[in-house]
């Protein structure tokens, strides 16, 4: 019990709760010894009294603040049930770790959701790191695991336990798979994909659905997987405990048999399937008897297929699959056969003969219907030595017909265990250290427990006395490894609850005694066990339920079970009658008789026992108890010899809901599984352990003294006897501090209270210090305000003494400012008196003048009005008359004018074309328009004619005065009718005119809607067309990127392809050395071909790629696609085994391994000598017939050559032809000379084409004396000439002897340009053989020069900058480059396959560059960046309160040497930028390079973030920034920062201002939301959970904060991928842009002479 100072008022404690099982409560008074009650207030408020009988009696404490969500739980101050339980609590409802450390127990809580935290990039993240620096995870026992192995050689395990439904499965595949990643090769072998693949199969056969778990194992097992002696897996091994096999013939409610079944039922419809004769589960008795069949949200038809694929890896054929299908639907037939009772007293049964259920299931078992019938109903006895059949009730035989199908999948099940161990067995030597992982039940009690839940719960008593001595032995070594005078620890030792099950005449014993008795019973058996244990020797474990004489009770570690007797002995023995196995021995199927005749080969029956009438032998009478004990003690030896590691794990509510926290049930499993032990074995020692050095950290201001960090430790020893003066609370170490449970919290309250004492000094210093400057202050200001006023006041006088005098200034001006305004307006006066007088005057006469002219005015008006008014009398009657004439003519036009609007209005309607209707508008309104001009002409001519017919009627009417001035008048009536009607006409014309006018001006108007319809129209359509090309622009561009990004991810995958093939290239050189090794050793010497295709090419015409084991494996992504696509099998399948087939491609064909680190066996070394023989032996045959070809070839041109000869000499008596023929006979001669050399190289093709282009005529005898007709190659100078024989010189000079000092000191791409120049000079000569074949030797010889330098980052840049010098050299050159810039002559070789390989070259060269660098920075990113202190002094004021310890049985890495720090990963990337500067390669190689590395920094560095919690805090995070910012000052500074490698660093920054921002109030979580836009809304949140503050200055991140950041981050769309880390694998595609290089010249280089070149020939 803890000390009892510490419960004080207001001190955290525990109280039971019925509900929560522990409730936290604030202690309201201090305790005083002997008080009876403590009064508490519970966390919802209320306050209680807490009954308190003694100081034991009192409530646990609860733990401090900061240690609330320990990643440890024996890291907490104070050890007990309630604080574990709300530690797991915290850590999974609020942080959603579903993984807590407990000493060395890793507690995994089932969270029934799929977490993105197992993927490769988080295996990478714990591969390789100590165990103590991580978050708890299952990654990081195994890799303590395979750690621990690596380092001491020693076997581990991983025991893996837990109740149904907690994840134990899930848990073990995720460790195999963590080892298949770590222990294989850069890919998955062979190996590994095999032991990933018995998963699906051992799932199917022996998982099924209970009520507790849809994917429960009813069976444990232990795999064994084996390492060879460099880590890499080399074999598996898998045993089996206790297979429920009673679930075939039984499942309670809502269960479900093995999935196996259900996975046939669903493929019934299968071709192979079909001739099972299968229905669905529900009519089947031993899949329906649960009443559901389905599991929600599996496939079982999908799993089935999974399984298939799973035997298929391991080996198991396709028909040997079917067979063990069929004999799994045959069990299910045997279900559905109908046993009948018959007989009196139905004593006896019999089963039909037409029983359509026993036909199917024996045709499928080829057994013999009426036999198996027979025997199922009947049992054979022998009395006195005669042989008697005996009937069987309904219910024995049913009992029989049972135990035949459990026997049949039991030995199914070891079957195919078998073949799973066959497969996995070690093919590549002995293994040298192995790793088990034990997937075994948990402990179990139900309602009703029988034999199975006896043996289970045996099972975890001896795994947990296991458990229990290891940690005990685990603890008294740190207190032995620290020099600690201890005292032995007591704990909880099972022994005697063990000695019950499993002692003479214990439970197992009188079990196995019973199942030998002839009349033996269950109710006997538990009497016996009443007898001996409760009478004879009472035992404390052992009790007898009050209510049950078929009962008893064992107390178990973990609880009280008590078992029901009935069914014990029958499960005991398991026995099947013999007839029925010899039927299935004499079965027809081979699968079927070999089943059941291996049976007979072991000396036990793991599967029960068989029943027959003779006497049996003892080895056929092993009860299922007694293997379950062997196997089990088989299996504790296993483990004892092993350094086990223990996962627990613990499902949190029986509703299998996501994250939902059951205290109860969580309760009961720790109890169960023994975390609780572990906590009360280290309550019991000293489980706060701290170094010295953080020790005082954290207290050194309790301490007295001048307080040194050099001297820790005795500042230690000397002050902490004064703090705790009990000296049995504490002991010091050789470099630790222990103390026991609640001494850590003693501390605490000890450092608070120095803490508080030394605030309420500060206090009262602040207090006075801010009196004292209130009061200066208030001093300063009353002085101030008296100086102002004194002044103010002086400023009052002196003001008034200014008004005094600015008055009587004032006054003098204003009286001299009035009398000179009076004198001013009398003069003004004046002058206006006579200047209106004289105005008057003059406006007098000017008004007699008017009065005169208007006079005359109106004379001159009058006299025009008369005037006009006859002649508007006249005009009126003119335009009456044409009115009259033009009126009809005029409606015509209306009404077709009408009618042409009417029918543009239903045209517009009509035309749903807008460029249409714009165009017939246009046109409409182009022809109004024609017609109003045709309408304005008219109207001019009428106008003209009207004017001419007014005249002539003014002549008339002048006329017609004259005559009636001369005569008188007819006669007044008719005159005056006349003029009526000329009146009523003219009316009559005015209002058609008045009418037309109206009519045109509604056209106009209806012209003017036409004209702004085509104008909206218009700008309708221009916005259509905007939008349909921003439309048009947006879908290019969103087409575009998706093209550049299918463009990058091909490249990306071809690049991958490349660095995949130089990988299996170089595994294949390592096969080669290891095959001519081999050879060696056996005494072999035939190795000259194999040397010869080693050493040389096969062709001299081949490609770069053909050089290489795969000679077109990988031309293009779209190559390789469209070869797999178009090409059809069989020429595919035709074109592996053709004549141009390289070496490699021939030996993969042969199954002969690649793996260089794989150690081979003689067998498959003499494979491998046999497959590279046959294809020595392929090539010699090919080399042969080259030869006679060539040499055929060869007399040919021979023939050719002398015919040309004698043409030449035929001619030569022409005097013109003198000079040519002697020319030409001294190319012959050269010819004759180069033709020795060639029978040497057996090729022809150059020696063709040059007597082609020399003599043309003598392959054309018609044109012997006429000219050449194809142009000669252009001559060229300043080029190098290579001779044929000096090539492998130049290339070993120039290139494979190349190294160190020398090769750098030489210029940048000198030996690009110096082969260049010799392939130029071979290709203008005519040689094209000669310079592809030189291009080829310089792409081969570059490779290997990159191979042998693949450490080296100097020789690696080198050859990058000569590959791609030459690569640019030959591409301007080519016939392509030339024909666009037309300055450049052209190569007449053909070299686009070689400035491929050029670039393939180029890429592998980059790509070996940046995997050097990043193995150079792997080992020193985390301590770098993360750890390295560069600001000296900012994490020492702030240390973490650190009480959690190292665990028990790890060690920690020892720091050897310096510290990586910033200035390592500097110098680093430094090495990088140097050897590519020296290179003069270009500022884009430079960017991608060093892009593609702060990606795996930031990356990197970002993974060990959200991994661990020690570095989630405000100091650590400045210091990360700050070693970030030299990363970018670096970067800057080199000038590539716009490459995007600065770029990648913005998530690792804003993770770093995510741990230095304000984390409190929402503003805070919007700033941050808005703030972090590089990171997942998991980074964001996972980075809040591992907040943890290291000084008492921080404060924690308040769940209300993580939640209100969770809800801002829900309506953020940042299209993040969900997984939590990012992938540090990912490789950024390269592109090298093409740069023409400067035209080359031989003038232009410095050959030094220590390149030994100096046979080559300037030309």
């Amino acid at each position: 019990m803890a000390s009892l100072e510490l419960y004080s008022k207001g001190a955290s404690v525990w109280i039971p709760d019925p509900d929560a099982v522990w409730v936290s409560a604030l202690l309201l008074q201090d305790y005083s010894p002997g008080e009876r009650h403590l009064l508490l207030q519970v966390s919802n408020g209320k306050e209680v009294l807490y009954p308190v009988g003694s100081s034991s009696d009192l409530p646990p404490l609860g733990n401090p603040d900061i240690l609330e969500g320990e990643n440890d739980l024996t890291a907490l101050s104070f050890l007990h049930e309630p604080a574990v339980l709300h530690n797991l609590r915290i850590r999974f409802l609020d942080y959603n770790s579903i993984y807590t450390y407990c000493g060395i127990v890793l507690v995994a809580i089932n969270p029934y959701d799929q977490l993105p935290i197992y993927g490769e990039e988080v295996i990478d993240a714990y591969s390789g790191q100590d165990i103590d620096d991580m978050e708890p995870h299952i990654f990081s026992v195994a890799e303590e695991a395979y750690r621990t192995m690596t380092r001491e050689e020693k076997n581990q395990s991983i025991i893996i336990s837990g109740e149904s439904g907690s994840g134990k499965t899930v848990s073990a595949k995720f460790t195999m798979r963590y080892f298949a990643v770590v222990g294989g090769a850069a890919q998955q072998t062979s190996v590994e994909e095999k032991v990933l693949a018995s998963n699906p199969i051992m799932e199917s056969i022996g998982n099924a659905k209970t009520t507790r778990n849809d994917n429960s194992s009813r069976f444990g097992k232990y795999i064994e997987i084996s390492f060879g002696r460099k880590g890499d897996i080399i074999g598996a091994h898998m045993r089996t405990y206790l297979l429920e096999k009673s679930r075939v013939v039984f499942q309670a409610s809502a269960e479900r048999n093995y999935h196996i079944f259900y996975q046939l039922c669903a493929s019934r419809e299968l071709p192979e399937m079909r001739s099972f004769k299968l229905d669905a589960p529900e009519r089947f008795r031993y899949t329906s008897q649960g009443g559901n069949t389905q599991i929600p949200g599996a496939d079982d038809l999908s799993d089935l297929e999974r399984t298939r694929n799973a035997f298929t890896i391991l080996g198991v054929q396709s028909d040997q699959q079917i067979e063990l299908f069929r004999i799994l639907a045959a069990l299910l037939h045997l279900g559905n056969v109908s046993i009948q009772a018959s007989g009196r007293s139905s004593d006896r049964s019999y089963i039909d003969t037409n029983d359509r259920s026993l036909a199917i299931f024996s045709k499928l078992l080829g057994v013999e219907g009426p036999q198996m019938a027979h025997w199922m109903c009947h049992r054979q006895l022998a009395v006195r030595g005669e042989m008697l059949v005996k009937p069987m009730s309904g219910q024995e035989a049913v009992d029989a017909r049972d135990a035949l199908a459990k026997h049949i999948y039991g030995q199914l099940f070891t079957w195919t265990v078998q073949r799973l161990n066959s497969a996995l067995r070690t093919q590549r030597g002995p293994s040298k250290t192995s790793i088990g992982v034990l997937d075994i039940y948990g402990f179990e009690t139900f309602d009703r427990n029988s034999f199975e839940q006896f043996c289970i719960n045996y099972a975890n008593e001896k795994l947990q006395q296991q458990f229990n001595r290891h940690v005990f032995h685990l603890e008294q070594e740190e207190y032995s490894r620290e020099e600690l005078a201890w005292s032995r620890i007591e704990f909880n030792d099972n022994q005697q609850c063990i000695s019950l099950l499993e002692a003479q005449l214990g439970l197992f014993d009188l079990l196995d005694e019973e199942c030998r008795m002839p009349r033996g019973s269950d109710e006997t058996w538990v009497q016996k066990l009443y007898d001996q244990h409760l009478t004879n020797n009472p035992h404390p474990y052992f009790q007898k339920p009050r209510m049950s004489n078929s009962a008893f009770i064992i107390l178990h570690f973990a609880d009280v079970v008590q078992y029901e007797c009935s069914g014990f002995l029958d499960k005991n023995r398991d026995t099947v009658f013999e007839e029925l196995i010899n039927i299935l021995k004499a079965s027809q199927s081979e699968v079927v008789a070999d089943l059941f005749q291996q049976q007979e080969s072991k000396p036990s029956v793991p599967n029960g026992s068989i029943r027959s009438g003779r006497r049996t032998t003892r080895e056929h009478k092993l009860t299922v108890g007694f293997q379950f004990r062997q196997s089990l003690q088989m299996l504790m030896d296993t483990l004892n010899g092993t350094t086990p590691h223990y996962v627990r794990c613990i499902k949190p509510n029986d509703l299998k809901e996501p994250f939902m926290f059951d205290p109860r049930r969580t309760v009961q499993q720790l109890r169960a599984c023994g975390v609780l032990e572990t906590v009360r074995i280290s309550a019991a020692g000293y489980p706060s352990r701290w170094t010295y050095e953080e020790f005082f950290s954290r207290y050194n201001l309790l301490l007295r003294g001048p307080c040194l960090s050099w001297e820790a430790e005795i500042s230690c020893r000397q002050a902490l006897p004064e703090l705790i003066p009990d000296p049995d609370q504490y002991c010091f170490g050789k470099t630790k501090v222990f103390l026991r449970a609640g001494q850590v919290a003693l501390l605490e309250r000890l450092r608070a209270e120095r803490l508080r004492v030394a605030a309420v000094v500060i206090q009262r210093r602040v207090r006075g210090w801010l009196q004292r400057l209130r009061y200066t202050r208030i001093r300063w200001a009353a002085e101030t305000i008296q100086r102002f006023c004194r002044g103010a006041l002086a400023r009052r006088l002196a003001l008034m003494l200014r008004y005094s005098r600015a008055a009587l200034v004032i006054q003098k001006t204003y009286r001299m400012a009035v009398v000179r305004q009076s004198f001013l307006s009398i003069r003004q006066a004046a002058t206006t008196i006579q200047a209106f007088t004289r105005g008057t005057l003059a406006r007098r006469g000017y008004r007699l003048l008017l009065a005169e002219r208007a006079a005359v005015l109106l004379q001159a008006n009058v006299r025009r009005w008369l005037a006009r008014r006859a002649y508007r009398r006249v005009s009126a009657a003119v335009v009456f008359m044409q009115c009259c004439v033009r009126r009809r003519a005029a409606r015509r036009e209306l009404l077709k004018l009408k009618t042409e609007a009417r029918s543009v209005e239903r045209y517009r309607e009509l035309n749903k074309g807008m460029e249409v209707k714009l165009m017939q508008l246009q046109m409409k309104a182009d022809q109004e328009a024609r017609e109003s001009a045709a309408l304005r002409k008219t109207l001019h001519a009428e106008r003209e004619a009207a004017a001419a017919e007014l005249e002539a009627l003014r002549v008339v009417i002048k006329k017609l005065e004259n005559e009636k001035q001369e005569k008188p008048q007819i006669g007044p009536v008719i005159t005056e009718k006349e003029v009526e009607e000329r009146r009523k006409s003219m009316e009559k014309a005015a209002q058609e005119i008045l009418q037309l006018t109206q009519a045109f001006q509604a056209l106009q108007k209806e012209k003017g809607i036409y004209y702004q319809q085509r104008e909206d129209l218009s700008a309708r359509l221009l916005e259509q067309e905007k939008a349909q090309e921003e439309g048009v622009h947006q879908a290019v561009s969103q087409a575009t990127a998706a093209l550049k990004a299918e463009l990058d991810e091909e490249r990306r995958k071809y690049q991958g392809l490349l660095r995949e093939f130089t990988r299996l290239e170089q595994r294949y050189d390592n096969l080669r050395e290891m095959s001519l090794l081999t050879e060696r050793t056996k005494g072999h010497r035939r190795t000259d071909s194999t040397q010869s295709l080693s050493l040389e090419p096969l062709s001299p015409t081949l490609t770069p790629l053909s050089l290489s084991p795969l000679p077109s494996a990988f031309p293009s992504p779209e190559e390789v696609r469209r070869a797999s696509v178009t090409s059809p099998p069989f020429e595919r399948r035709a074109s592996v085994w053709s004549s141009d087939i390289p070496l490699d491609q021939l030996m993969e064909k042969l199954d002969v391994a690649k793996d260089p680190a794989v150690k081979m066996s003689g067998e498959d070394l003499v494979h491998a000598y046999d497959a590279v023989r046959v294809s020595n032996k392929i090539l010699e045959k090919q080399l042969l017939n080259q030869r006679s070809q060539q040499e055929e070839e060869l007399e040919a041109l021979r023939r050719q050559l002398s015919k040309a000869i004698s043409a030449s000499s035929a001619a030569a008596g022409q005097t013109d032809l003198l000079e040519l023929l002697q020319a030409r006979d001294l190319e012959c001669a050269r010819l004759r000379k180069e033709l020795k050399e060639l029978k040497e190289v057996k090729n022809s093709t150059s020696l063709r084409r040059l007597l082609t282009q020399v003599l043309p005529s003598a392959f054309n005898p018609d044109t012997v004396t006429s000219c050449p007709s194809q142009p000669k190659t252009a001559r060229v100078t300043s080029l190098l000439e290579c001779r044929k024989r000096d090539e492998t010189k130049l290339i070993k000079n120039l290139i494979t002897d190349l190294r160190g000092d020398g090769a750098l000191s030489l210029p940048s791409g000198l030996p690009a340009r110096i082969l260049f120049l010799c392939v130029r000079h071979a290709d203008c000569s005519g040689e094209r053989t000669q310079a592809r074949s030189l291009c080829s030797a310089a792409v081969t010889a570059m490779k290997a020069a990159l191979k042998k330098h693949s450490s080296d980052v100097n020789m690696t840049a080198l050859w990058l900058k000569n590959a791609c010098l030459l690569h640019d050299l030959l591409t301007q050159h080519s016939p392509k480059q030339t024909l666009d810039s037309g300055e450049l002559i052209p190569l007449t070789t053909d070299v686009s396959d070689l400035i491929r390989a050029l670039n393939d070259l180029s890429i592998q060269a980059y790509q070996q560059l940046i995997s050097i660098t990043e193995k150079c920075l792997q080992n020193i990113i985390t301590p770098a960046l993360l750890e390295s202190e560069t600001i000296q002094g900012l994490s020492g004021s702030a240390k973490k309160l650190v009480t959690s310890r190292k665990r028990a049985g790890s060690d920690s890495r020892k720091v050897g040497g310096d510290t990586p720090s910033m200035a390592s990963m500097l110098r680093e990337l430094e090495t990088l930028h140097s050897a590519m500067s020296h290179q003069d390669l270009p500022l884009t190689h430079m960017e991608q390079a060093f892009h593609q590395l702060t990606y795996r920094i930031s990356t990197t560095a970002l993974n060990k973030l959200f991994l661990r919690k020690d570095m989630c805090c405000w100091s650590r995070g400045l210091q990360i920034r700050f070693n970030v910012s030299l990363l970018e000052e670096w970067l800057r500074s080199r000038g590539l920062q716009t490459g995007g490698a600065v770029a990648t660093l913005e998530p690792l920054i804003q993770v770093v201002q995510l741990l230095q921002a304000e984390k409190t109030t929402n503003r805070d979580a919007q700033a941050l939301v808005e703030t972090c836009t590089a990171l997942s809304s998991q980074q964001i949140v996972k980075i809040l959970t591992l907040y943890t503050p290291q000084s008492d200055l921080e404060e924690r991140v308040t769940l209300n904060f993580i939640r209100t950041v969770q809800d801002l981050l829900k309506d953020r769309s940042d299209g993040h991928p969900p997984q939590l880390l990012m992938d540090v694998r990912r490789v950024f595609p390269v592109t090298f842009p093409y740069v023409p290089p400067p035209i080359l010249h031989i003038e232009q280089l410095v050959i030094p002479d220590s390149l030994k070149i100096s046979f080559l020939h300037r030309t």
